[in-house]
């Protein structure tokens, strides 16, 4: 049998994390090759994006001669040789963790909970990835570290607040990445970037040693360029974590997709120009969900009158502000590196509230309970647009709104995803979101795959800057 060709280097930073998976395996490549390829794109094109704060190539070097070795000794792991990217708010041995703010920060004494398992698994850390200042934003426009841009279009945000990680996977500068999302940290930079994400159920991936936001909010992020890619992620991510007091234990293994595609039922936002998505998403949204006609089946408005968009963002970041009051204490009273006026701005709200104002925040994880249940009893997926509006200019006004339709998964508990779904007539990507009950994560991730495929609107990467 004639062996395959060496893969090209555009191809390989183009493959997905399966492919090239497969391509090593085949011998098409070696993980030194691999981590060449990053390396040399890196340094020549990081400089544009600012998607990275913090490199090692020596690093990288280690980690791929470490894997090339595994692989000739035939024990290996489930992503060796496979470069992955990490945001700045997770623990890395031996590195900073500064959580995008000035302060030279803490440096960790061993791996968070999810580094452990990617090291376990063979994968090349890259490093750490641009984030918005404390991860209190949508933009990645860090006044300490610089802004992150799009790689659709310079001068424009990647969105955040996990906004260095969804560039550097669209521009082939990572081949995934794994990030945060607390209010749609992950979905909403896959939308503007045109990458594949997923926040997944509350608790199903332990958030021990990822500097927190507001914990009951917070959730382990993945960034790939394909759904596979993010369901071998979760599969190597996944498990219960006794340090972490939020981790789900799970009584059997996370269990094939339990949906009937002849049976699905799917709902629908009933008033999407009333909860402010712009008239081009709307119309980018309309034209997938006939695309998908035969693969919706039965599509539903579902009843959201009784759920307040913009107000339940709006407790969700109360909680953030407040929590962030302590996590930051230290930041906050570093004068000689101090925080910036706009995140001192941000947590001098949450200090100026009450007690009472908290709860009633509070409570709004318990409203977004309830209307999980009531509304995954009526439908098995909710599907909306990932955002109501495309990346727009770093040097212009920020929409409050960004988080709008990404935030109930996050105070629900429950998974969402988030596939490219089209481009606007600016040419922007858009993102589709999935969100459906807690544990349904595999359904989700099985429905994206099938949807993908059909719209067939993922933009050609490695994304050109």
């Amino acid at each position: 049998m004639n062996s395959l060709p060496p893969m090209a280097d555009k191809d390989l930073r183009r493959a997905s994390l399966c492919q090239l998976l497969h391509g090593l395996a085949a011998g098409r490549m070696q993980p030194t090759t691999l981590a060449e390829v990053y390396i040399e794109a890196i340094e020549r094109i990081n400089p544009q994006l600012n998607a990275y704060v913090e490199f090692s190539s020596a690093l990288m070097r280690d980690q791929a001669r470490s894997a090339e070795h595994r692989r000739r000794e035939g024990i290996i792991g489930r992503l060796d040789g496979i470069p992955i990217a990490l945001k700045d708010n997770l623990d890395i041995a031996g590195w900073s963790t500064r959580s995008g703010l000035p302060a030279a920060g803490r440096v960790a004494e061993q791996d968070a909970h999810v580094v452990a398992r990617l090291r376990a698994s063979g994968a090349v850390l890259i490093g750490k990835t641009n984030m918005d200042e404390g991860a209190l934003g949508a933009v990645t426009d860090n006044p300490h570290y610089g802004p992150t841009y799009n790689p659709h279009r310079h001068g424009y945000t990647a969105g955040g607040s996990s906004g260095g990680a969804a560039a550097a996977v669209a521009a082939g500068l990572a081949v995934a990445a794994i990030g945060s999302d607390t209010l749609g940290s992950i979905r909403i930079p896959a939308s503007y970037c045109g990458v594949f994400a997923l926040k997944p159920t509350h608790g199903e991936i332990s958030t021990r040693g990822m500097t927190p936001a507001a914990r009951w909010l917070d959730s382990i992020g993945l960034l790939a360029r394909s759904v596979d890619d993010l369901t071998v992620l979760l599969q190597v991510l996944v498990g219960y974590d006794a340090e972490d007091p939020r981790s789900r234990r799970r009584r059997v293994a996370l269990s094939p997709p339990d949906w009937e595609p002849g049976q699905l039922r799917c709902g629908v936002l009933p008033n999407l120009a009333g909860l402010g998505v712009q008239p081009d998403v709307i119309r980018v949204f309309e034209a997938a969900l006939a695309r998908l006609d035969r693969e919706l089946r039965e599509c539903r408005s579902v009843d959201v009158e009784d759920w307040p968009f913009a107000r339940a963002r709006r407790a969700g970041l109360l909680l953030m502000e407040a929590e962030m009051l302590g996590t930051f204490a230290t930041q906050l009273a570093d004068t000689e590196r101090p925080v910036s006026p706009r995140f001192r701005t941000m947590l001098g709200y949450a200090e100026r509230k009450s007690a009472a104002d908290y709860a009633n925040a509070e409570r709004m994880l318990d409203a977004a309970a309830l209307k999980m249940r009531r509304l995954f009893a009526q439908v098995d997926v909710l599907v909306t647009p990932t955002t109501p509006q495309a990346a727009f200019p770093l040097d212009g006004p920020v929409p409050d709104s960004q988080a709008d339709l990404t935030s109930f998964a996050n105070l629900a508990g429950c998974p969402a995803v988030s596939i490219p779904m089209g481009v606007l007539p600016d040419g922007l990507p858009i993102g589709l979101q999935l969100v459906g009950a807690r544990g349904s994560d595999l359904r989700l991730l099985e429905l994206a795959a099938v949807w993908s495929a059909v719209l067939d609107a993922a933009p050609s990467y490695p994304v050109t800057p």
